[in-house]
């Protein structure tokens, strides 16, 4: 399961991305050759950043094209195109290109398995009569909308990553549902001291093999067992989704 609006709001932040920089010379000589070579690079990432946008937006599809059916819940293009925009900005963050020729497929398989684990969670949430309310809702979009400047990049950025307000409100509630969901059903699992000793050892044992300082145990045991409880309750919700296949009807059109 992915959880959408954290992703949602690395796209809508990566749009409005701007290089900038500056340096103090001694020489007004220097400092033209360092503004000309500043800007250039600026330009020349600019250039790059536009020739990826373009690239990531050619994987989407038509916005009210059937992707799929979902024990009779239908899944659209527009769910299709901001479920892409997560898969893509995720691997993005890991230094990987989402419009190679090696990954379209691994995207668009992965943005469609996202979907429907997403969707069948919240059909269950919505069965066990998980609500979000408007309030809760308007807060977190408050919070989204801090992430910029002014309310103008907002909606820019809103724009751009090709999503409206209501698209936004909807993966809010959604996100909303399924952190409920996954708190009150899917707890977090029981981390033993040995397991944390044993990832410690592990991180150590690279940590010393590049070189890096290697923090004593008790400074990072808390952030481990963190880590580790959290990959349990990602393997557990994995468990679920699959669980929930075997009885769902799943159709996809593309």
């Amino acid at each position: 399961m992915k959880k959408m609006m954290f992703a949602v709001i690395t796209v809508l932040m990566a749009v409005v991305l701007a290089a900038c920089g500056g340096n103090e010379e001694s020489k007004a000589k220097n400092a033209d050759k360092a503004k000309t070579a500043a800007t250039d690079q600026q330009r020349e990432q600019q250039k790059q950043l536009e020739e990826m946008q373009k690239k990531l937006k050619a994987q989407q599809i038509d916005e009210k094209k059937t992707v799929a059916f979902v024990n009779n819940e239908k899944i659209l293009g527009s769910d299709y195109n901001s479920a892409l925009a997560s898969i893509q900005g995720q691997m993005q963050q890991m230094g990987q290109d989402p419009t190679s020729k090696e990954a379209a497929k691994q995207v668009k398989n992965q943005t469609i398995d996202s979907l429907v684990g997403q969707t069948l969670l919240l059909q269950e949430a919505d069965k066990k009569n998980f609500k979000v309310s408007e309030a809760a809702i308007n807060k977190r979009l408050d919070e989204v909308k801090k992430q910029f400047k002014t309310n103008k990049e907002f909606e820019a950025a809103l724009q751009k990553s090709g999503m409206d307000m209501k698209t936004l409100k909807t993966q809010i509630g959604d996100e909303i549902k399924l952190n409920q969901y996954v708190e009150k059903e899917v707890p977090a699992g029981k981390v033993t001291d040995e397991e944390i000793q044993k990832t410690y050892d592990q991180y150590a044992e690279r940590g010393k093999s590049t070189g890096q300082e290697v923090p004593k145990l008790e400074d990072v045991k808390q952030q481990i067992q963190q880590s580790l409880q959290q990959q349990k309750q990602q393997e557990t919700l994995a468990k679920q989704v699959e669980e929930l296949k075997k009885n769902a009807k799943i159709d996809i059109k593309i």
